[in-house]
């Protein structure tokens, strides 16, 4: 069993929520699961639930939260899931949550909670300059000057929309599991699909990436994030680590910088 003060952060993405449990600045736990922007507090309190409890935990061993979202319609069913079921406010990454970091776009209003969360905690990680490519729903690039001002960012459609994209507009050709491809040269449809995909997406985070070094300089750190990261970085050269729980610590990071007096 966990000791007291334990910390729930959750990240809403569009296709998966991602959620953890921190004791201090141990990540104890963290899960998955599909996002439905249909969802209401109630049905996110029972995920909530059955998920703690594979873990032997409750809902009375979580002390605080913290949730960044992507989907409009769930913040605030997430915060009223805590404070029917935690009993407590749970602070959504935006405007009036401290974090650190001076914000140098034209309207901050219109960063996401992910995407700062995750430009907090690589800066905290590796310091300055860094890009962080989030291989999500979308392909983000998020840049961190070396004095750790967010300068702003690039995104493109990402891997599973451009799949969709191919597979609906292409009637013979079929959906895949982006598993890698046995080589370069497909030698049939599917392995044509994959070798495009992973090969292409690999080549434009190459591409984005050196041009943002020639801008900032060749010491910027690159790190990846995201659900698909594990399956194209492999065939990236300009990355220089992947962490899978960026978004997490980062939000554990925010979460800590609102509580100093």
């Amino acid at each position: 069993m966990l000791r007291p003060a334990v910390l729930l952060v959750v990240d809403v993405g569009n296709t998966q929520t991602h959620f953890g449990a921190y004791d201090g600045e141990t990540l104890v736990e963290h899960w998955r699961f599909a996002t439905v922007r249909t969802s209401t507090s109630d049905e996110l309190g029972a995920a909530l639930r059955s998920l703690l409890a594979l873990r032997g935990l409750t809902f009375d061993d979580l002390d605080a939260s913290i949730v960044s979202s992507t989907v409009p319609q769930l913040r605030p069913e997430w915060t009223a899931m805590a404070g029917r079921y935690l009993g407590h406010v749970m602070p959504v990454v935006g405007p009036g949550v401290r974090t650190g970091m001076p914000i140098r776009i034209d309207n901050p209003r219109e960063l996401g909670g992910d995407r700062l969360v995750n430009a907090v905690a690589a800066f905290e990680k590796v310091g300055g300059p860094v890009v962080v490519v989030d291989l999500g729903t979308a392909l983000t690039f998020d840049v961190v000057s070396e004095g750790g001002e967010y300068l702003g960012g690039i995104i493109a459609p990402g891997v599973e929309i451009s799949m969709e994209a191919l597979t609906s507009r292409a009637a013979a050709l079929p959906r895949i599991d982006l598993t890698p491809p046995r080589s370069l040269i497909g030698k049939g449809t599917v392995d044509a699909i994959r070798s495009g995909v992973i090969y292409g997406f690999a080549g434009q985070v190459d591409a984005i990436v050196s041009r943002l070094r020639d801008e900032l300089g060749e010491e910027t750190e690159a790190i990846a994030t995201g659900g698909l990261a594990g399956a194209i970085v492999p065939y990236c050269e300009t990355i220089d680590d992947i962490d899978d729980l960026l978004t997490l610590e980062g939000l554990r990071i925010v979460w800590g910088r609102n509580q100093e007096g």
